[in-house]
């Protein structure tokens, strides 16, 4: 039963302009209505949580302060942005979340006027905020750049670089600082420990309360400057002298929950003649809500649950693992063997399987925080200097390193092992965090090694086939989610480079299948044999390099051959074309169809819908396969009737 809490104050509240008919001391309340609505609609959808509960009160404070949508306000990544849609003309979808023709769980452009820029991805909040401040400023248009942005987004190199140029936007820009002391796993690197030392210091604390000791004693307007005096000590003491060295005003830190101190140090920030302003606001993830603040990574990405008890719902337990676990249990039990094996992960220890990783050998497990160009080049260094590092990373944040894959490893033929991971759709998370490209985007690289598992006693295969891989950079690639319950092989096998095998031998029609889309095929073989179509199907196991003699005598012994794969155009199936036509094989009449990811950005939905909206399911792949004879001269007759 949904649990629905009363409300009455949000009720009346559909987008920021009322909000701000609210008078101050109303907010208390609003703000804990809005926080018992995120708790309810995520307890029905699942979704992002505790980041969320984190900034009920700074969301609140900005839509009540600033004018929104005129000022333009950016979330860095996304995942804290349920109570800004709620409060943004979308509670009335809020139910929808995450599910097919619903809600995105990011902000985005075409949802909403509010959604000022699409995110997902970490760290571009204030590159983005710095371009809409200083249009404005150049076409002399009313509005601010509003970037609210993590403590564990600012490990990212780009955060900088936007920094470094932000003078140019004057007052123009607002940069907020949600220090949470949490990303999605515990925060690494020098920047979250400076904070949180700062914000706990001796000195910090001395200060205040010496202020707070003065304020009883002296005249209103000596407090006044002894507030700015504090400031000032803050400024020096917190860290604020770093973000003044890249031009900005260092305005904290403040207590985020405590909506008397963020209404007037955010008006007057909005009120400011000074040059780009950093708030430094002090937030606790999971915030109101007691499992989420207790567990805040396990609160961070949330199934169902339920409200009273916190108890998710993960579905029956007992399945097969999932693909991560696989990899990192694998990996972790080569390494018992090989002290040259490494791991490293940007920020998603427990996504990537790392975690599994770091418990047995924590000494070689690498979680380098949000910062994937780092990652790729900090393992080419490992690599050349005799590691065996595994670079574990999923598809979709590869993206962000690309240059350094290009240049720094594969230029160097350096033999880093890419394991990456949410390969394909990912149903809930959309078009963000789709595993889309990769095959694209590696398979055009020289030296490179490209493999997919068909199930998860492949991927143990393919992990053992990484690690004795040492003449250049290697990579396997599998889906987000849980195996299909094959037994896992006691003793991993080296895989042949290049080399693919047949599972099911026909003779009229011809299924290359790259990666977990083989299941699919074999259904789809089912019903082509029940047509009369026998069919063989391959599992080509690796996109680069291509088994050529296999591919060849499939495309030369079948009528009709089709290539499978849950990656967009310009992967398996376009390097097979290639092959055929470099081989001359298509001028001899031959029928070959490459079956990939449409060339859209899907939308979230369940796995299984988006795979069929794709036509890479069964049915799809039947289709494919009826089609292509029917337009084949020497199969009128069979294909009329098989129709």
């Amino acid at each position: 039963m949904t649990h629905r809490p009363d409300t009455p104050l949000l009720d009346t509240v559909d987008v920021p302009a009322d909000l701000r008919k609210l008078k101050p001391g109303q907010l208390r309340q609003f703000a804990d209505e809005l926080r018992d609505e995120v708790i309810s609609a995520v307890s029905v959808t699942g979704g992002h949580l505790g980041a969320g509960l984190g900034v009920v009160e700074l969301t609140t404070a900005i839509h009540y302060v600033f004018n929104t949508p005129e000022d333009r306000l950016v979330w860095d990544v996304g995942h804290q942005c349920y109570p800004h849609k709620i409060l943004t003309g979308r509670r009335d979808r809020i139910r929808t979340l995450r599910q097919g023709g619903g809600l995105s769980g990011f902000t985005k452009r075409s949802e909403s006027e509010y959604d000022a820029f699409g995110a997902a991805h970490s760290s571009t909040s204030i590159s983005a905020a710095l371009g809409f401040a200083v249009a404005n400023k150049l076409t002399d248009r009313p509005g601010k750049g509003i970037a609210v942005i993590g403590d564990g987004a600012m490990s990212a190199g780009m955060a900088y670089e936007a920094m470094n140029n932000a003078e140019q936007a004057g007052n123009r820009l607002v940069v907020i600082l949600n220090d949470n002391d949490m990303s999605i796993a515990p925060p690494v690197g020098g920047l979250s420990a400076y904070l949180a030392r700062a914000v706990s210091s001796s000195e910090y604390l001395g200060l205040r309360s010496l202020a707070k000791r003065l304020a009883s004693k002296i005249h209103r307007r000596v407090y006044n400057a002894a507030e700015k005096a504090e400031e000032f000590a803050r400024g020096m003491a917190t860290g604020g002298t770093l973000f003044e060295e890249l031009g900005f005003y260092y305005v904290g830190p403040i207590d985020g929950h405590n909506l008397d101190h963020l209404i007037p140090v955010l008006e007057n920030v909005r009120d400011s003649d000074q040059g780009p302003i950093l708030v430094h606001v002090v937030t606790k993830k999971g915030k109101g809500y007691a499992p989420a603040e207790a567990s805040a990574d396990k609160y961070h990405g949330v199934a169902k649950f339920d409200v009273v008890t916190g108890k998710q719902d993960k579905g029956k337990g007992g399945g097969p693992p999932a693909y991560q676990n696989v990899f990192g249990e694998t990996l972790a039990k080569l390494a018992d063997s090989d002290d040259r094996i490494c791991a490293i992960t940007a920020a998603m220890p427990s996504g990537t399987g790392v975690d599994k990783f770091n418990q047995a050998h924590p000494d070689r497990a690498f979680d380098v925080g949000i910062a994937e160009q780092h990652a790729v080049t900090f393992a080419a260094g490992l690599a050349a200097q005799g590691m065996r590092p595994f670079c574990a990373i999923y598809s979709t944040f590869l993206q962000r390193a690309y240059d350094q894959v290009v240049h720094d490893v594969a230029i160097q033929n350096l033999p880093v092992r890419f394991a990456i991971d949410r390969a394909g759709l990912v149903g809930a998370d959309g078009a963000t965090h789709a595993g889309s490209f990769d095959l694209a985007y590696l398979c055009t690289l020289p030296n490179f090694v490209v493999m997919a598992p068909s199930d998860e006693a492949e991927l143990v295969h393919m992990t053992k086939t990484c690690v004795e891989h040492d003449s250049g950079p290697i990579a396997v690639r599998y889906p987000r989610g849980n195996g299909t319950g094959v037994a896992l092989p006691e003793v991993p096998e080296v895989l042949e480079i290049g080399k693919g095998r047949i599972v099911r031998q026909g003779k009229k029609v011809a299924i290359l299948s790259l990666g977990t889309r083989l299941a699919e095929a074999l259904k789809a073989a089912d019903t082509l044999d029940a047509k009369g179509l026998s069919t063989t199907v391959a599992d080509l196991r690796f996109a680069k390099p291509l088994d050529e003699a296999l591919i060849r005598k499939l495309l030369t012994s079948h009528e009709v051959c089709v290539t499978v794969e849950e990656a967009a155009v310009g992967g398996f199936g376009a390097h097979v074309l290639t092959m055929a036509s470099d081989a001359g094989l298509i001028d001899a009449g031959l029928k070959l169809r490459t079956m990939r990811l449409p060339d859209i950005f899907q939308d979230q939905d369940n796995p299984d819908k988006q795979y069929a909206d794709a036509g890479l399911d069964a049915a799809g792949i039947v289709d494919t396969v009826l089609k292509a004879l029917r337009h084949n001269s020497t199969a009128v007759g069979e294909a009329g009737a098989i129709a």
